[in-house]
């Protein structure tokens, strides 16, 4: 278990991490999300004792890091792959962090096959792909078999295959219930493999809740209508009391509806239904809407022939934010 507890970290003027309390729970994956400069990585660093805390606490297991007794049995980190000499071969790199972590050597030759690099494991590690390095850094953090395992954007470089194989070894790791705190910008992913969600903006906690829960906080939830008797469907809504808002396709959009008492009710009224269907957002819109005030670096449109493309038209809102329904 990874404990914060007010975290803060101050660079000078800048505020990289905002007072952050929030607890990461084994037996589950738990994603980290935020905009560029949220103070994700810093956060992570924070937790190794590679950056000392400006205000707050964070403790492993109840410990600080630097009072961890060969911490690679503890928590195993994939902060950055490229943090390796690249004059030693894959072997060689995690036998010294073996050594230093009193690590059996066997351990070595099993992470080794359990990432898929056994046939270049005397090979230097300057010659490994973006995608190779990311494996020999998911290597060392599983090198302790510890009980934590924390991976900063795990599926860098990867493969579909290599990505793939990353999710579901770390659904793996959390069903054993182990601890797994994992950042990535890869939003479809995230949603296939955590179970729950830590969401920050400009180093402030935005969000701590499940999957599930956040994107419904934050979208809008609504099912999707169509039928040839169209008429006979917008006047067995409105007899109910129900609001359906006309969309083209000559589809209708009813906000908040059941799918089940909807169908029930065209069948009551003798109405053909050719869609049926409930719609949700995508973790990632759900993700940019929570955040849209807190993106630090915006990109604009190329201007095109000397004029600038008209944005896109706005989205409704759909009620408050997560924090406002929650009270903050």
């Amino acid at each position: 278990m990874i404990e914060l507890a007010g975290l803060t970290k101050r660079y000078g003027e800048k505020l990289a991490v905002n007072n952050l309390t929030f607890t990461v729970r084994p037996g589950m994956v738990t994603g980290f999300l935020g905009p560029n400069g949220a103070g994700k990585s810093t956060t992570m660093r924070m937790v190794l004792g590679l950056d000392r805390p400006t205000a707050g606490d964070v403790r492993i297991d109840g410990i600080h890091y630097d009072q961890l007794k060969d911490p690679l049995k503890y928590i195993g980190a994939l902060l950055d792959a490229k943090a390796v000499h690249g004059g030693r071969s894959a072997y060689n790199h995690l036998l010294c962090l073996a050594q230093s972590n009193g690590i059996p050597r066997s351990r070595v030759r099993e992470v080794l096959d359990t990432v898929g690099l056994t046939a270049v494991a005397r090979k230097k590690a300057k010659g490994f792909s973006m995608g190779m390095g990311q494996r020999l850094g998911i290597a060392a953090a599983l090198l302790g078999d510890p009980r934590i395992l924390m991976f900063d954007e795990p599926v860098n470089g990867l493969d579909p295959e290599g990505i793939h194989w990353i999710r579901n070894l770390m659904k793996s790791l959390a069903a054993q219930g182990r601890t797994v705190f994992v950042s990535s910008h890869l939003m479809s992913e995230m949603a296939l493999t955590a179970d729950h969600l830590v969401v920050i903006g400009q180093g402030r906690l935005l969000a701590d809740t499940t999957m599930a829960d956040f994107i419904q906080q934050n979208s809008r939830s609504y099912v999707r209508l169509r039928s040839p008797q169209r008429e006979q469907l917008l006047d067995a809504l409105s007899r109910a009391g129900i609001s359906a808002v006309e969309v083209g396709n000559g589809a209708l959009e009813v906000d908040g509806g059941k799918p089940e008492l909807l169908g029930e009710l065209a069948a009551r009224n003798g109405i053909v239904l050719h869609e049926l269907s409930p719609q949700q957002a995508s973790l990632e819109a759900a993700f940019m809407r929570l955040t849209a005030e807190a993106v630090e670096y915006h990109a604009h449109a190329e201007t095109v022939g000397g004029t600038t493309p008209s944005p896109p038209e706005q989205q409704p809102e759909w009620g408050a934010t997560w924090q406002q329904r929650k009270g903050h």
